[in-house]
């Protein structure tokens, strides 16, 4: 119990003593600050790069799911339960993976479908109007 007061003193004092140097801080001149253009310089870049992250942080996660799986399934020992939740493991990672992969299928079959290129394409012409001549 002496232990857990020494705590909340310390973290109490510590947060007391940075907000004696608040005012300080929040004194600063305005100093103008101009970001400089990265590597998504439209919406569309960014999604296509969002979209491109989002499949392989799923790839890695499946393949992790995967190898647990498959250690859970070799130290297993001869017991079913524990194999039968390895094989389960296993078929949902399967699964997911497909699932994944479908959906991104998917979405650029309606992309290329509808007739834009890529998803750069679709967020650049939104709003655009093509009439006929």
């Amino acid at each position: 119990m002496k232990s857990l007061k020494k705590v909340a003193l310390a973290a109490a004092s510590a947060v007391g003593g940075l907000l004696t140097y608040a005012p300080m801080v929040m004194a600063q001149p305005e100093v103008n600050f101009t970001p400089g253009t990265g590597y998504a310089t439209d919406f569309g870049n960014m999604f296509t790069s969002l979209v491109n992250v989002v499949m392989v942080v799923a790839a890695l996660l499946v393949f992790a799911y995967m190898i647990w799986g498959g250690v859970e399934w070799i130290t297993s020992g001869g017991d079913k339960g524990k194999a039968e939740s390895a094989r389960n493991k296993l078929t949902a990672a399967i699964i997911g993976l497909v699932i994944v992969a479908a959906s991104y299928a998917i979405v650029n079959l309606v992309v290329q479908f509808l007739g834009f290129g890529n998803f750069q394409d679709v967020f650049n012409n939104i709003g655009t109007i093509n009439e006929p001549q």
